[in-house]
């Protein structure tokens, strides 16, 4: 019997869907579909060129770039020739690409325009297995090295089928199907392995929890060098038969959502509070009797999601009442957002405040958190339709076991986990322990199995009087504030808790507007009143020793350029102490 990898999944699409569509990409400003029978030829046709330029089995190749079809196409037909794709962030410096080329010892380079091209031309001396750059459509370089990329297809023509069936009948579950480079928080990236067996397990358990279709579709713009986005884009479509529209640019997302309106959303916790600031905005202008029928929708959405999340059924009264806000509000502000259609939205890749997914609630929309690492494939935990508590991440998934160590530490083993880190056996002997992933976050489980992350292990604050303190929980209620973008606790072996803020261009604009100020108001005395109502709002939930003594705004955001955020858009606490190192001693000054 054929091994069940994503691989074989595809090629059985091709040949029992082949007409039902596999991806849209943007052609003179439309949307042009893709099917799954010309889909799985593409990854067919490549896969040979791979085998004709000399891939081996097991053999890695990078890709850098955006989201496009190449990406997919690339990724997917180095699994088909028993090869092992990686992907690299954009946003990745010239060293971090030649550190993962390097590292991966990749032959084969796939990259997106000519500023990428540049990176990889600044370091190519430094990689000697490098021996092709492909670059993506509509992109040429005059260089040995580079080719286009039809010129790489081109290289699949000569190639037998037989060839290629031979390595996709040969691949086994536990063989090596993908690296993902952990986004370096601590350190250099380390290349997580993943099997086939550990995708295509974890993208059945994904389709299975949210009940995805073949009419179920999604935008693809988060990293693909990321695990959720290539579930989102890659796995899950391909295992439930679902299709993917591919975002023109990050710019261009808010446009793309509202011209697709997808059934399925994934958004890191940025997206959706950029959402609520711009909806809650919009609301707050509401008044007499609009603001009446709004508060009626409101109610009826929290009340409609909170009987639905428990997985009971609406009576007779709430259907109806669930029509009358539907069309009196819902159906007016979700095309709006690019929502119309969502069925099924989430939130993963960092936390999310609980009063975002209640706000959303409102609108007749449930969040659904999920919670995980590239270790376990993405998942670990989920809230999903049916079984879904704000503030929580949801039951574990069904076939893993998660228990909470003495430490207080979340450990998990099954079928999603890790085969370990590349060319790093001490990390992979320290993390996985006797099968157990030790995923290196705090949390606990209500009586309902329901997980609630309290911390990270590495980022837990030991006060100068011995208080041990997790700083995400306090950072998180000071982001509930409008004007709050980031917010760093710091306070490791210092005397008093103090933190960095930064904020929300777009809040300020709004307040700006609001109270009639003009220029750079960063530290305006009108901004500190409210930063000072959100750290007294903050205390007021925490013990004393966990209070924030002094704060300092600081004058611009922190960036993924700077290296403060990751591509994901966590923040690099060591990166952040060192860039702001004199702003954090001058509140210890006195």
């Amino acid at each position: 019997m054929a091994a069940d990898t994503i691989i074989h999944r595809l090629f059985e699409r091709a040949d029992s869907n082949g007409d039902d569509p596999a991806y849209f990409a943007k052609e003179n400003g439309s949307y042009v579909s893709t099917s799954y029978r010309s889909f799985a030829a593409e990854v067919r046709l490549a896969a040979k060129a791979m085998v004709a330029l000399g891939l081996g089995v097991e053999d890695r190749v990078c890709i850098l770039g955006f989201n496009r079809p190449e990406w997919a196409i690339f990724d997917l037909a180095a699994m088909a020739a028993g090869g092992c794709p990686a992907g690299i962030y954009t946003t990745n410096s010239p060293d971090e690409v030649r550190y993962i080329v390097d590292h991966s010892e990749s032959p084969l380079l796939l990259i997106e325009d000519l500023g990428q091209w540049a990176k990889v031309n600044e370091v190519r001396e430094q990689l000697p297995k490098l021996r092709h750059v492909i670059l993506m459509k509509g992109v040429k370089v005059d260089d040995p090295l580079a080719m286009t990329w039809d010129e790489f297809l081109a290289h699949g023509e000569g190639v037998d089928d037989s060839a290629l069936d031979a390595r996709v009948d040969a691949l086994r579950p536990d063989q090596m199907a993908t690296f993902i480079y952990t986004s370096g928080t601590t350190g250099p990236p380390k290349a997580v392995m993943l099997s086939h067996d550990n995708l295509s397990w974890t993208a059945k358990c994904a389709v299975d929890l949210v009940g995805m279709t073949r009419d179920d579709f999604s935008v693809s713009y988060l990293p693909l060098s990321h695990i959720a986005e290539q579930m989102f884009t890659l796995h899950a479509p391909i295992t439930g038969g679902g299709h993917v529209y591919y975002a023109e640019s990050i710019d261009k997302l808010p446009d793309n959502l509202k011209e697709v309106q997808p059934t399925i959303v994934f958004g890191v916790p940025r997206i959706w509070e950029k959402f609520h600031a711009g909806v809650s905005a919009k609301m707050a202008e509401a008044t007499g009797l609009r603001k009446r029928i709004l508060d009626f929708a409101l109610a009826t959405g929290h009340a409609v999601r909170a009987v639905e999340n428990r997985g009971e059924k609406l009576d007779p009264i709430m259907r109806l009442r669930r029509k009358i806000a539907n069309r009196l509000i819902f159906s007016k502000v979700k095309p709006a957002i690019g929502l119309a259609r969502a069925r099924i939205c989430v939130s993963g890749a960092a936390p999310i405040q609980p009063e975002i997914l209640e706000f959303f609630s409102g609108l007749d929309l449930s969040i659904y958190e999920v919670y995980g690492q590239s270790e376990g494939s993405g998942p670990t935990s989920f809230n999903y339709p049916g079984h879904c508590k704000y503030g929580t991440v949801g039951p574990a998934l069904p076939g893993v076991d998660v228990k909470i160590a003495d430490d207080g530490e979340i450990v998990f083993k099954g079928r999603n986990v890790f085969l370990g880190y590349f060319k790093d056996e001490a990390a992979t002997a320290e993390t996985l322990v006797d099968g157990w992933l030790h995923s290196g976050d705090l949390g606990s489980f209500d009586k309902d199995g329901y997980l609630s992350i309290t911390g990270r292990k590495k980022e837990i604050i030991i006060t100068a009087g011995g208080k041990n303190i997790a700083p995400k929980n306090i950072e998180a209620a000071m982001k509930n504030h409008e004007l709050v973008a980031e917010c760093v606790v710091i306070g490791d072996r210092r005397k008093f808790l103090s933190a960095l803020v930064t904020l929300d261009e777009e809040a300020v604009a709004r307040f700006k507007e609001q109270h009639g100020l003009s220029g750079a108001i960063h530290d305006s005395a009108e901004v500190r009143a409210e930063i000072d109502k959100a750290v007294e709002a903050t205390n007021a939930q925490f013990a004393r020793v966990e209070h924030i003594r002094k704060y300092t705004v600081l004058p611009r955001n922190f960036t993924v350029e700077d290296g403060e955020l990751t591509p994901t858009l966590k923040i690099k606490r060591r990166i952040i102490h060192d860039h702001f190192a004199d702003e954090i001693e001058a509140m210890y000054a006195e």
